[in-house]
């Protein structure tokens, strides 16, 4: 029975892995994520219901569009296995059991899948524009408003604290409305403070700390590997930001808490 249900979760996970690449493709492009069908963006050929099946379409397809033959990004494959691996993991963190099915562990996962909606389509567009959609971070916050109302009625925290959290966000949101409104665009430090701000509030102060020094740590590490394969001259001649060239923050950031958050569970429910 329990097999049949983490099958059943791995499965929701790769839907969901679907959705992040499509609203990564899609939100930049100002492409509707809910009406618009979706289709091979080579050929426009609009995929039937067998091409759209998580994982398996890209290995029955041979990785490829059934139409044009034009190659399929292995990164959609990629991200969907891995998000039908990460809903399974954090199941089993928070000892979810066919045999023993709890209220509190069922809205737990709920709340986390619908977090990794938000960090993992942030992820994917700072990865390949280097920005932060604000739409995105508006979901985030209704996320985080939802599960402080649960929190509170489950009476496992004090209100007082997250008001705080939100009244933060919400003033950067305000901040970075009228930044957009003067400079024609959004602050990407912004950004990541309202990004830092809705983790706290999902997966702790703790948690997010941590993964503020392992990504400047990282950004660190990566600098001084590509100075040494590189001559040191040359690569302070180079007009381009080599903070935005190798690497973006909010990406290295959203994946490194998504990591750190799933270890915290398990050490929470499995001491």
């Amino acid at each position: 029975m329990n097999t049949f249900l983490y099958i059943i979760i791995f499965i929701m996970g790769t839907l969901f892995g679907s959705f992040y690449t499509l609203a990564v493709y899609r939100i930049p492009k100002k492409i509707d994520i809910i009406k618009t069908h979706s289709f091979c963006p080579n050929c426009n050929h609009k995929l039937g219901f067998f091409e759209l099946i998580p994982v398996w379409s890209y290995l029955l397809l041979g990785g490829k569009c059934k139409k044009c033959k034009q190659k399929i990004r292995p990164r959609y494959f990629i991200l969907e296995f891995l998000s039908g691996v990460s809903f399974v993991i954090i199941a089993y963190c928070l000892k979810i059991d066919a045999y023993n099915l709890q209220l509190q562990s069922i809205a737990k996962f709920a709340f986390i899948a619908l977090y990794l909606v938000s960090i993992f389509i942030i992820a994917g567009i700072d990865k390949e524009y280097r920005k932060i959609e604000r739409g995105v971070l508006y979901y985030g916050l209704m996320v985080s408003c939802s599960y402080i109302i649960y929190l509170c009625i489950m009476g496992q925290t004090s209100i007082y604290r997250y008001v705080m959290y939100l009244v933060t966000l919400i003033v950067l949101l305000i901040i970075d409305s009228e930044t957009q409104i003067q400079k024609a665009k959004s602050s990407y430090l912004l950004e990541i403070l309202m990004l830092i701000v809705i983790m706290v509030i999902n997966t702790g102060i703790i948690t997010t700390g941590l993964s503020v020094i392992i990504t400047f740590l990282a950004i660190g590490i990566t600098k001084i590997i590509y100075a040494m394969k590189n001559n040191l001259n040359k690569f302070r001649k180079e007009q381009k930001d080599i903070t935005e060239e190798i690497y973006k923050f909010g990406y290295l950031f959203s994946i490194t808490n998504v990591i750190i958050y799933i270890g915290t569970l398990y050490f929470t429910y499995h001491g």
